[in-house]
């Protein structure tokens, strides 16, 4: 029967989508509405059938004359607010006299002709019509300042949507340069030391890694188990200079394997792991990963055998903060920064003057920042970030993140 109309499913539709077709289904139910009401109230006072004939004209009156007052508030109502209430009272007083004046003389001619009223006896009805005016014009004003308000929301959403897009792709193209210095001086220090094998292998994992992790928006979230290979690949690559001084373990609850995180999160505490941990000691560092489910979040366990965090006394006139250098090359005079004790805040972490001890603070200052700020981003307050020192010794951070197993939007 209806082969060939296409059906429009009105459920999945917002009813105020279409403002047009949502002001014409109100303005005719809520006019039937009035008309029914109004003729049953006659017919319950025993006014007789004849009584719905004015009726009908008053409903009719109605329906038009608030079709005219809304062609007015369109325009009024992106006015200034004194001159959008100025004028939309002075329309409902003459809208309510012109009201009065049609339902008084309908109620004459075709209900009680007895008498036609004359002068300012047009104006008997005009308090229950300035009533039911206003109450329209409120709901009108009402619903639409409502849109108007929605729609405001939604631009903002967007916008803040778009600031926090831009900040996490911020945050994730910070890893790049700070990850490709680290693995390039180290692939040329290989070709100085006249290694071109080794540094050619690296090479081919350094474009393996690349391939991988470029392929992936800067805002996008990936399953802990694609996170994990990541962690592999760019493991292969600091394998080729620790060799069996970096061992690497990874525990995953298959339980959370397809929960999703911002993609290279994990990478930079593998990275300050291996520089803190594994570069200083002689025998070389255990690093495990962990994750499991607990207690409604997915709890993500970065870990060394390192020597931990460890602070030194500063000296009295200024704190020397080693570059990062992740070869075996050594840095110039020109990778020293000076930074006079005074500027420091009294809260900031104090940097560390040994570069052999593992620090939260000191170096390029990406790292553990970064992960932070973009679980901020991400989550909002329902993630947590920790760092400790273990009593048996090593390093420690531990992430927890909500368990979404689905690409959520950024944060707003």
């Amino acid at each position: 029967m209806f082969a060939g109309f296409p059906l429009v499913d009105l459920r999945s539709q917002p009813f105020f989508e279409d403002k047009n077709r949502a002001f014409w289904m109100l303005q005719s139910v809520g006019w039937t509405g009035y008309f029914v009401l109004r003729a049953l109230g006659g017919l319950a006072n025993s006014m007789g059938l004849l009584y719905i004939v004015p009726t009908a004209l008053a409903t009719v009156t109605g329906y038009s004359i608030t079709l005219l007052m809304s062609v007015a508030y369109r325009r009024l109502i992106h006015a200034k607010p004194l001159v959008t209430w100025s004028i939309s009272i002075f329309i409902l007083v003459m809208a309510s006299a012109i009201f009065s004046m049609i339902e008084v003389w309908a109620h004459a001619t075709f209900y009680r002709s007895v008498s036609m009223p004359v002068g300012i006896e047009f104006l008997g009805a005009i308090l229950l019509d300035f009533a039911l005016l206003i109450a329209w014009s409120a709901l009108y004003y009402g619903i639409n300042y409502y849109l108007m308000l929605e729609k405001h929301m939604g631009r903002i959403h967007r916008i803040e949507a778009q600031a926090s897009a831009a900040q996490l792709a911020m945050l994730r193209y910070q890893l790049n340069p700070h990850f490709l210095f680290n693995t390039l001086n180290s692939i040329s220090t290989l070709v100085l030391l006249k290694q071109t094998s080794r540094a050619n292998a690296m090479l081919s994992r350094l474009s393996s890694f690349l391939r991988y992790t470029l392929a992936n928006e800067p805002t996008a979230m990936v399953t802990l188990e694609q996170e994990v290979e990541t962690l592999k690949l760019y493991l292969e690559i600091e394998k080729m200079r620790f060799e069996d001084r970096l061992r690497p373990h990874f525990d995953i609850d298959p339980a959370v394997a397809h929960v999703r995180l911002p993609s290279l999160l994990l990478q930079p505490l593998i990275e300050n792991a291996i520089k803190y941990a594994v570069t200083p000691c002689e025998n070389g560092a255990d690093i495990s990963v962990t994750a499991r489910f607990e207690n409604g979040h997915v709890r993500i366990d970065v870990v060394d055998s390192g020597p931990g965090a460890v602070e030194e006394e500063d000296s009295p006139e200024e704190i020397i903060i080693e570059a990062e250098d992740s070869s075996p090359i050594q840095p110039d005079k020109s990778n020293t920064a000076l930074i006079p004790h005074e500027n420091l805040e009294p809260d900031t972490p104090k940097p560390i003057v040994n570069p052999k001890k593992h620090t939260m603070s000191a170096s390029t200052g990406v790292g553990l920042p970064n992960i932070r700020d973009r679980l901020f981003q991400t989550y909002g307050t329902d993630q947590s970030f920790q760092t400790f020192n273990r009593p048996e010794g090593g390093f420690a951070v531990v992430i927890e993140i909500p368990y979404q197993t689905e690409d959520k939007a950024v944060r707003t």
